[in-house]
């Protein structure tokens, strides 16, 4: 029987299983969060980021 703690993305179990959008939400933040952080990005511009950033990790996982 499978570890359900092994819950890594190369884990068989996950595999083809969708992400939720939740998920997909989270991802983008913290993406958009970190190009704040570095510098890379200005709050000012968040918006039209945050939905660029959305769309490619959105299309990443559902491709």
């Amino acid at each position: 029987m499978a570890d359900p703690k092994n819950t890594s993305p190369g884990n068989a179990e996950t595999v083809g299983k969708p992400v939720a959008d939740e998920t997909i939400l989270k991802v983008a933040k913290e993406v958009v969060v970190k190009f704040i952080e570095v510098g890379r990005l200005s709050p000012a511009n968040f918006n039209e980021t945050f939905q660029d950033v959305y769309r490619s990790v959105r299309d990443a996982v559902r491709s």
